[in-house]
């Protein structure tokens, strides 16, 4: 899986300079922002996939039969989208297709893949078979599972179960073979490339200083559009710039003759950023820069009339290194047994409103629709649990007073009193219902308590030198009360191995949730002056995505692989015990 990322987290001061290492972490915050508004999307994988079969059932009278498999993704309305086709493989009950599937691998969806195996009729064998129809072929059987399946597999296989439902017989249906199905990912997905750019004679756009340079490298794709996918730190106040070293994969360019854009922006806090200049070099112009150690005069357009033009300027890009090499993906340390393990912290303050009327954020809908809560819960869940090897999860609540007690801001959510674990998603459904009729909303809204008793378990399991990344969904309706608190823990948290997703319900005014993603401002700093060594956390308000294209999970998980790479990559951690 690969990426793009400077060596040092969050961006820093320049190169000998003496700029404020928060000044330079929130102008690097800031750029981050810029960056996504601009198109980025985080980290991405091709996983090829290769299919053969056993036991197939013979469905020909004087020979055996002759499959094909039509692979599909279906979507979450059950509708399948066809990916491709295998060719046929004449007279074969246990066939090795040559035909490679490629499947982008995206970690925030859940991925169902559905395999249907046909017996081409033998008059269609010279038919290419992208026009078969497959209404007149004869069914063999079919199996499916989800993605994530097979890239959590050491071997990266998975054997499935071909059924035929049997119509004769309404719900039942029976095994006619075996589909094994393996995937590897794309070697360019592994491939990264590092540089190290400067810059000379930058033009000065601060009146009463000296620029504040960055850079964002795009591909730029057949229609001419720029996608974003890297950038250097911001260095302040220097018109000769060096940034730090930063590594993109071929596979996001494309490959090595695929045009790119570096773009060199003045930083401004307003995030209106000034373009100083510009270069249009694939990565084997880059290379040739390096090998030839000579610089390439930027350029900015300019509109005359009806036409555009470039201004060349004295200003140059260098290329002081440039080298490929292969990089451990997040997809490699899945195989290598590392796994996700999934907690999740609830929100029972009397903010939420009486759980027993229509418009509590926590009324159960006879009708099995699920509340804001429950969605949350279904959907991040339904896409981590595939990632936890035993599917126990720790689940809590907070902000309620339990029978007969006070308040607790961090309660287990099955009742126990000395366990915090349920078993599955279902248990987490089943504990958040009984725990409606077994306690009582109170307040504050606080989350010192539940990140802390994260931060716990995650530092048991570092000391245990468990292959473990935990991941924290807490689910809220209002504003924290303990906000520099909650700074402190999220500040020690960051150096464990966890991520802390934050999901937003109901109308509050959920500004302060936002202070606490480093990606829409600085990076969180502790009341003794401790800052944060990486961005764990992630906010979203529920309303903002439930009727629009991307579903919270979506917004929530698309940077959980690059958070956990930051992790392991710091601290040398191979994936391979």
């Amino acid at each position: 899986m690969g990426n793009c990322c400077s060596d040092v987290s969050g961006g820093q001061s320049a190169v000998g300079g003496s700029t404020s290492s928060l000044a330079a972490k929130a102008a690097n915050d800031a750029v981050d922002a810029f960056l996504k508004s601009r198109g980025y999307n985080g980290l991405f994988s091709q996983i090829e996939l290769s299919l053969s079969a056993e036991n197939l059932r013979d469905r020909d009278v004087l020979s055996k039969s002759d499959p094909m498999v039509v692979l599909y993704m279906k979507g979450s309305d059950g509708s399948l989208q066809e990916l491709g086709r295998t060719e046929v493989v004449l007279n074969s009950l246990s066939p090795k297709w040559i035909r490679k599937y490629m499947v982008t691998y995206q970690f925030e969806m859940v991925q169902n893949l559905v395999f249907r195996v046909y017996d081409v009729d033998t008059q269609f064998h010279n038919v290419d078979v992208k026009v078969l129809k497959l209404e007149e072929q004869q069914f063999l059987g079919e199996a499916s599972c989800t993605l994530s399946e097979i890239v959590m597999k050491t071997n990266r296989t998975v054997t499935l179960d071909l059924t035929y439902e049997e119509f004769s017989v309404p719900a039942h249906s029976r095994k006619c073979g075996q589909l094994t199905v393996h995937g590897e990912e794309s070697f360019a997905s592994k491939t990264s490339v590092e540089l190290i750019l400067r810059c000379s004679d930058l033009e000065g756009k601060d009146l009463f200083s000296k620029s504040d340079p960055f850079l964002i490298i795009s591909k730029i794709t057949e229609s001419g559009v720029l996608v974003p996918i890297c950038k250097t730190e911001v260095l302040k106040n220097d018109h000769s710039p060096k940034w730090k070293q930063v590594s993109l994969s071929i596979q996001q360019v494309g490959s090595k003759d695929s045009p790119l854009t570096v773009e060199c922006f003045n930083f401004n806090s307003n995030g209106k950023h000034d373009l100083l200049g510009k270069v249009q070099k694939s990565l084997a112009g880059l290379e040739k820069l390096h090998s030839i150690a000579t610089g390439e005069n930027m350029f900015v357009p300019l509109s005359v009339g009806q036409n555009h033009q470039n201004k060349v300027l004295k200003s140059q890009l260098f290329v002081d290194k440039y080298s490929e090499n292969i990089q451990h993906t997040f997809l490699d340390y899945l195989a290598g047994g590392y796994e996700l393990n999934f907690m999740v912290a609830i929100d029972f303050t009397a903010s939420n409103g009486n759980s027993r009327l229509p418009d509590s954020l926590h009324y159960i809908d006879p009708s099995g629709r699920p509340n804001a809560y429950q969605r949350a819960i279904l959907d991040v869940g339904g896409v981590l649990q595939f990632y936890d090897y035993d599917k126990k999860f720790p689940a809590w609540g907070f902000g309620a007073r339990p029978i007969d007690g006070p308040v607790s801001h961090c309660f287990n959510l099955n009742g126990s009193s000395n366990y915090c674990e349920v078993e599955g998603i279902h248990g987490i459904m089943t504990a958040y219902t009984s725990a409606l009729h077994n306690v009582s909303l109170a307040g504050p809204t606080l989350f010192g308590h539940i990140v802390t008793k994260a931060a716990q378990i995650a530092s048991a399991s570092v000391a245990r030198n468990e292959r473990k990344y935990f991941v924290l969904l807490i689910i809220t309706d209002g504003v924290i009360t303990d906000l520099q608190e909650t700074k402190d823990a999220f500040v020690m948290a960051s150096d464990l191995p966890l991520s802390i997703l934050i999901v937003g319900v109901g109308g509050a005014d959920f500004k302060e949730m936002e202070i606490l993603d480093a990606d829409k401002g600085e990076r969180l700093e502790s009341s003794s002056g401790r800052v944060a060594s990486r961005d764990i956390v992630q906010f979203v308000p529920f309303r903002d995505v439930q009727s629009g294209e991307v579903s919270v999970v979506q917004s929530l998980l698309a940077e959980l692989p690059s958070q956990f790479l930051t992790y392991v990559r710091a601290r040398g951690i191979g994936p391979n015990a």
